[in-house]
């Protein structure tokens, strides 16, 4: 690829997130001024929606790790702080 056919890529690219900043402005101020309960809710359903839970991103093994190691918090099988910190202060 040329250097005109690059700029020109990047122009466009550019254009295009621009305008997306300009429409996410205009849509804050538009809900801004809302009022509206129903419009308001569809748009906290369609968030809630949109939204990831990194328990859900996290492979079935890390789950199970972090459930095992609640387990041994639960039972009390935990290293105190400063125990941790004097062993491995030499790495630190």
């Amino acid at each position: 690829m040329n250097k005109k056919a690059v700029r020109n890529c990047y122009f466009v690219l550019k254009v295009i997130d621009m305008d997306i900043q300009a429409e996410k402005i205009r849509l804050i101020e538009w809900l801004a001024g809302l009022n509206d309960a129903t419009t308001l809710n569809e748009f906290i359903t369609l968030k809630k929606r949109k939204e990831v839970d990194w328990w859900d991103e996290i492979s079935p093994e890390e789950r199970a790790e972090i459930e095992e190691g609640l387990a041994q918090a639960g039972r009390g099988e935990v290293t105190p702080h400063e125990e941790v910190m004097a062993k491995y202060k030499k790495w630190l």
